[in-house]
This record gives structure tokens, sequence and C-alpha cells, in this order.
């Protein structure tokens, strides 16, 4: 490493410029890790880039406690490193944690903390991309400049609020779900949990075990699966049936089994969607419900389940019904978004709403050497299938480069980085 230590007159906080052999991985949570193992295998130096102070922070900081995969660890292990045999089929978040950092302390991944991409574009004119980042600490910039730069931010970089009118004046509690960790501080109180989705259903599910009195909106339809299946995972069923039967027909099945096990779910104001579960997943990205307890509690009235919001006035919610509910508190479990068109400059690869525009399994490249890994909405099974691809794409690409360099007889460094001062973007 080379670094120049220049002081300009006219600029108090000096942008570092860092040269990097490899690609610039920006997100290090499933998604950045996997593709920076991938590129560690392929003997490729990388940079990867986080603007929170811990990897996989969505998990670490904005998760409630009873959290735990919904899906069998053999669907969510990152590439070429298996859970440990001592955890339980369906890991807990702590357990989840604990594995990334051992994911990342095994292929020695020691990303660039606290450091957030503000802008991201392909400089045509150098063939090479520059991201610009801003350090947590004095607000200082770097400027990385590198041939390849994977977008790992993911589909949950940031909250989604809704615009409900009256909210801002309800004057009680109102939390975003991803600041929600249990409902021991909830006990008693009257809560409205704006959506139905998983983190809904078991939001409102924890609210119950805590002694809260939960009412969850149910705006639009919404499949509820249960988890398993005679004793085996239906997402994992599922995935046994694709490989013999049509997805129309594995849907039928699904549905069918579901009504055996749930019963008729509508009777309790959780209208089906027309399309199927597996369907309206590769088409629209909505995940169904896989149920482990809130329907028994909604069959029960612990959980009320009540229809769309018309505004909020102090202490009152209305409902479109015209029913008028008094309430002591909000959580909204109405999802995330992605973040990417907030700082990177490209329009081939990404649409509008910050994810790839050509679908699966097309998604994860795009032209001047950008990737994107972790926005196919197929969980992390996604993450490690497209993780896996970069990593040979680049690798390939990179031992290219190599040769080309050594038969022009060019010394090349595994892995250099050259610090200088620019004032410029």
């Amino acid at each position: 490493m080379r670094m120049c230590n220049h002081t300009d007159k006219d600029d108090s906080l000096p942008r570092r410029c860092v040269w990097v052999n490899g690609p610039v991985i920006v997100g290090a949570g499933p998604s950045g890790l996997a593709a920076a193992a991938g590129l560690r295998q392929q003997a490729v130096p990388f940079v990867i880039v986080e603007r929170s102070d811990c990897i996989a922070s969505l998990w670490q900081k904005r998760t409630y406690n009873r959290l735990k995969l919904h899906l069998p660890k053999q669907f969510c292990q990152l590439p070429n490193f298996p859970f440990p045999d001592h955890y339980p089929e369906y890991p807990t978040k702590n357990q989840f944690i604990e594995y990334l950092e051992m994911y990342a302390r095994n292929f020695d991944i020691n990303p660039q903390f606290n450091e957030c991409v503000e802008l991201a574009r392909y400089d045509e004119s150098c063939g090479l991309w520059r991201v610009r980042t801003r350090v947590s600490a004095g607000g200082s910039e770097v400027e990385y400049i590198c041939r390849w730069l994977v977008v790992a931010t993911g589909e949950n970089a940031e909250r989604l609020v809704p615009d409900i009118e009256g909210l801002k004046d309800f004057g009680g509690e109102v939390i975003h779900a991803c600041d929600y960790k249990s409902g021991e501080s909830f006990r008693g109180k009257k809560v409205v949990v704006v959506g139905c989705g998983n983190s809904g259903m078991e939001v409102s599910l924890d609210l119950c075990n805590h002694g809260a009195k939960p009412s969850m909106v149910v705006r639009s339809s919404v499949h509820v699966l249960p988890r398993e299946i005679f004793g085996k995972s239906s997402f994992e069923l599922a995935m046994l049936m694709l490989k013999w039967l049509p997805l129309w027909v594995v849907d039928k099945i699904l549905l069918v089994l579901a009504w055996m096990i749930l019963g008729n779910v509508e009777k309790y104001g959780l209208k089906r969607p027309s399309t199927g579960p597996l369907e309206l997943k590769n088409t629209q990205g909505k995940t169904p419900v896989l149920d482990i307890g809130a329907l028994e509690r909604i069959k029960t009235r612990d959980i009320r389940v009540i229809p769309g919001i018309k505004k909020f006035t102090r202490g009152t919610v209305e409902l479109l019904n015209g029913d008028k509910l008094e309430i002591d508190s909000v959580i909204l479990a109405t999802g995330y978004c992605s973040n990417v068109p907030v700082w990177l400059q490209e329009t081939v690869l990404f649409s509008k709403n910050g994810f790839p525009k050509s679908p699966l399994p097309d998604g994860w490249k795009g032209k001047d050497g950008l990737y994107a890994v972790g926005f196919t909405r197929t969980g992390l099974s996604g993450v490690s299938a497209d993780a896996t691809k970069i990593a040979q794409d680049i690798g390939s690409l990179w031992r290219h480069n190599l040769k080309h360099y050594k038969k022009q007889k060019v010394p090349i460094h595994r892995r250099c980085i050259a610090t200088f001062q620019s004032k410029g973007p």
C-alpha cells in the first residue's frame, strides 16, 4: 500500500482515492459475505464496504428477538460452509448471526465498516467504476476505483413507511417492525400491527404471548401455509414436487394440503389471492406466510384481524369499514425496499425500484463489470446461487487479465492498493 498524505489548503476533508485490483462489494450482509467468500476461493482480491459497524446489520440490529429462520437450515446456508450439526432445524436469530460471523472468519472477510456509499458510477473515459463513500467517523470521503462492482445491499436496505392520514398526529407510540424487539413493553396495551406478512404475523403472535391486545391490518389477500406438512418443510416439499410437476400443479397441491391442515382461513379475514403461492412469489416477489402459531391465535380472537385503515386521529384508528378503535400503539410491519437508485448511477441492470430488470435467472450480471446479488426474492438459496456465479465470472476474467499482464512481463501483485488525495469526483 502506498499512501500520500497531502494537505489541501482549500479542503479540510480531503478525499482518499483507493485503487482496488479486484471488485468492490457494497454491503456486508449474507449476500456480500457469500460473494466475498467465492472471490476468496478464486484468489481474487476485493474490498467490501459496509455502512454499519458490523456484518449483517439487518439481522443484528433490525430484527425482533423471537425471530427464527423460516426455512430449514440446509436451504439457508451460504456456499461452501454448512451450519454446525448441533444447530436446530430452524436456527434462531442469534445462531444465524453466529454462523455469519464464523463464515466471515473462515474466509478471512474483513469489511471496511462505517463507510456509506454516496455515489457509484462507471467512468467511460477510463473503463473503471468510481465508488465514493463517506466514513462515519470524521466524515472524510474515500473514492474506490475498480474494474468490477458487486451490489450486495439487498432487498431490505431501507424501511418502508406508508403515508397514512393522521399517523403523525396519532399521539401514541409508532415504530417500524425493524425497531421492535419484544412484546414485553406492550403488555396490556392495544396495538395495531399494520401488515400481515411473516413479520406482521410473528409480531402479532409475540404481542399475544406477552399479554398485549394486537389487531392486525389485512388490507389485501395473503397466502398462509403451514410451515411443515407431514413433518417436512413446506418449502422442501414444494422443491421436491417441482422436480417432477409443473408449478401450477404444485401450487394446487400446496393449497389443498394447506386447507386440510389449517382449514378455511378466509372465514377469519385472510382472503387468499387468486394466483398460487409459488407463482405469486416468482412473479411479484410476495412471500407466503409460513404459520408458526399466529393462525391459532387468530382463530381464538386473541389476534383481531381488521380491514384497511382510513385514517388515524389522536388515540384512535378509523377503519375502511367505518369502525373506530381506541388504541395505544402502532407497529408498522410494512416491509423494506432497495436503496440502490439513491447511490448507483446506472440504468441498464437496475430499474427505478432498485431491482434488476431481467427476471430470474439473469438478473445477476449487467454491463461494464456490474453485478447484483441478493435481489432475486428467493431467499438465501438465491443469494448463494448468484454469489457463486458472480465469483466464477469475475475469477475467470481475473485469471485472463493475469495471463495478459504476464505476457507483457508487467509485474502485478496479488493485492495492490495505492492511496492518494483528490479534490474532485
